[in-house]
This record gives structure tokens, sequence and C-alpha cells, in this order.
């Protein structure tokens, strides 16, 4: 899986609309066409790449941390989904990958998320790198 994510570091969107060849197979994979934020739907991509069931409703950033597949923040290993929340939208709002374990003393964790950009945003046009300062994360899910 992890093979599959950092593989597609460097993926841009054709126009900056939420589209493109690569990022439409994203959204493929959750029954949307091109035009949706598609953060969750790189996440659900990478996971049927794989042969690991997601969430039903994996277009929605939200579904990604059921109680049961949710894990204390600070035990997230790499692999796991992270999520991060938005107040202005009153929920979890992006979601990605993070890239390497929590570790007691680092301020910061890598991560690779699509629809994100340099600044880090959620409706960004390609799949990134990034590194995020931990407080960033709201929760972390493991599906495996």
């Amino acid at each position: 899986m992890i093979n599959t994510y950092t593989a597609e570091i460097g993926v841009r969107e054709a126009s900056g609309n939420n589209d493109g060849l690569e990022v439409e197979r994203y959204l493929a994979s959750t029954g949307l066409g091109k035009g949706y934020a598609w953060c969750a739907a790189f996440v659900n991509w990478v996971y049927q790449q794989n042969n690991i069931k997601g969430p039903a409703s994996a277009a929605w950033s939200p579904s990604w941390f059921p109680d049961e597949k949710t894990l204390a923040v600070e035990l997230g290993l790499r692999g796991d989904v992270f999520g991060i929340y938005f107040r202005s939208k009153g929920r979890i709002a992006h979601v990605g990958f993070l890239d390497e374990d929590f570790e007691n003393g680092k301020h910061t964790i890598l991560t690779v998320e699509g629809n994100t950009n340099e600044a880090g945003g959620r409706e960004g046009d390609g799949v990134y790198r990034k590194r995020r300062s931990k407080n960033q994360i709201s929760k972390v899910s493991c599906w495996l």
C-alpha cells in the first residue's frame, strides 16, 4: 500500500478543476466523476489497488473514522489514514496517509495526501508529500 500511494506523488490536476486522468480514476473509485473534491477518493483508490475494503461512503472524509477503526492519534503508524478537522466545516474535511510513525518528541510528521498543494490546503491541485504539524492531525484510523 505504501508503494502505491508514494508512486502517485507528483500527480497534478489537468486544469485545476478536480480533473485529469489520474484524478478522475481516484474519483471513479468512489462512484464520482470529475469536478469533486478528491482527497478521500485518493485514499480509497489506494485501498482498492491493494484489495483493502474502506468505508461504504469512501468519498466523504468523515467516513474514514468510524469508532472501531479510529486510534489515539499518538498511536498512528506509517500507512494509517489521518484526518484534519476544519472549524469552518464543523468536521473532518481532509484526509491522507501518514508517511511515518508518530514519535514522541517530534512536532511534525510526513504525510502523503491528494487534493492538496504546497500550502497544505484542502482544495489543492495534486498529490504531495507534506510535512505537517502534529497539532493539525485530528484523527487517525487503521483499516488493515
